[in-house]
């Protein structure tokens, strides 16, 4: 079975263009697939289109905040991991407000280390779970990749472990 290079997809939320922009030329220098969006209804967007394992979201935005956005995405994006990161110390509220709804999130300080940050991504990596390569989820489905209705396919044969960066099936 071959393997190729698999990057973990990182979305990354700041209204501050900057910020945005050098967290996603760090993440994308240390090897994963990095979109910066700069704004919490940009993010939503960009996460339905790009299926991202994590978002790196600035709390205080426009319109929609970080944690607004987070919220949608995790209804759309089922298994992506959010660090949300502030350096405004009223989002304490926000935070409770969404906790008492059932939402909680993992809160970084701003101005934040890109080591610090990624050490905290590697950690969600530790979470993930084994995934099936397409070839299989085409035969969960019950047809091959040309359409054609299978029979007697044993879908759990050639089930690989996804480990992040390094390779799928």
């Amino acid at each position: 079975m071959l393997c190729r290079e698999v990057k973990s997809r990182v979305l990354v939320v700041d209204d501050e263009h900057l910020i945005a922009d050098t967290l996603a030329l760090i993440l994308n220098q240390k090897g994963f697939e990095t979109t910066a969006v700069y704004s919490g209804e940009q993010a939503v967007e960009a996460a339905m289109a790009i299926k991202p394992q994590v978002v790196i979201s600035d709390i205080m935005m426009g319109t929609m905040n970080g944690i607004e956005a987070a919220i949608l995405i995790r209804d759309g994006v089922p298994g992506c991991h959010f660090l949300l990161i502030s350096g405004h110390p009223n989002t304490s509220a926000l935070l409770d407000n969404a906790g008492a709804h059932g939402n909680s999130f993992d809160v970084l300080a701003k101005p934040i280390h890109p080591q610090d940050l990624l050490e905290h991504i590697q950690a969600l990596r530790l979470t993930q779970t084994n995934t099936l390569p397409l070839q299989n989820v085409q035969q969960l489905r019950g047809v091959d990749r040309f359409g054609k209705e299978l029979k007697g396919t044993a879908v759990a044969e050639g089930v690989v472990e996804q480990v992040w960066g390094r390779c799928v099936a």
